[in-house]
């Protein structure tokens, strides 16, 4: 697929913590026409970076000076050129061959398109209790901030850079910055729209932080963010 002669810049962020073994599978499938493509590397011991490097010799890597995906995420957003962002995960859960399918909201008038593995073919293949957790994360937001997300835990998302930046991230830890941009662009009251996507599951490695304290985090995070001033 060519680039639509209408797309702006476009910026693919992959933040990962030694995800060596995945992304073989994931950076050659994203699409020639995306204009840059950045990594940012949290302190991974194993060799993601020289396998990004070998697999996708035009990536961009950034090393990472704090913790956390929320912080690693904030760099990336600060570091791009792109007009429109769009975020992968590393692990091969998302594929990039769908990110079509989230840039052309955008260029019809969204602000924000959110993935979601729930909103088409269910992945059979998620833990019972995984898919519980993400149920009751998305039933809290939904219920505080008055919308009906079906996935709020999906890292597949694409913004344009520009409103994602007048939203002043500010990140405690950990995985806490995806809700906190969800929290904000209801707030905010941009323009979003929910779009289906596969779920291929991890391919390789271990899970970065146990389910629990994922939950545990986001649900504060959503809490402390709907009453904020």
């Amino acid at each position: 697929m060519n680039k639509p002669a209408n797309y702006p810049p476009v910026t693919v962020i992959i933040c990962t913590l030694n995800e060596a073994e995945s992304l073989p599978y994931v950076l050659p499938k994203i699409p020639d026409w995306v204009d840059e493509i950045i990594l940012v590397d949290g302190h991974s011991t194993d060799a993601t970076t020289e396998v990004a490097k070998k697999f996708c010799p035009r990536i961009r890597v950034l090393y990472q000076t704090g913790k956390g995906k929320g912080d690693a995420l904030k760099m990336g957003i600060h570091e791009a050129k792109g007009e429109i962002i769009v975020t992968l995960d590393a692990d091969g859960a998302t594929d990039p061959t769908e990110i079509y399918k989230f840039i052309t909201p955008l260029m019809n008038g969204y602000d924000f398109v959110k993935g979601s593995r729930f909103h088409g073919d269910f992945p059979r293949h998620r833990p019972l209790y995984r898919l519980i957790g993400n149920w009751i994360i998305t039933l809290t937001f939904d219920t505080l901030f008055f919308c009906r997300y079906t996935d709020f835990c999906s890292g597949y998302n694409a913004f344009w850079r520009q409103k994602i930046e007048n939203l002043n991230l500010l990140s405690a830890d950990g995985f806490e910055n995806e809700p906190l941009i969800n929290a904000r662009i209801r707030k905010y009251r941009l323009k979003v729209k929910e779009v289906s996507h596969k779920d291929e599951g991890r391919i390789a490695g271990d899970v970065k932080e146990a389910s629990w304290r994922q939950g545990f985090k986001a649900i504060k995070g959503i809490i402390r963010e709907r009453f904020r001033d």
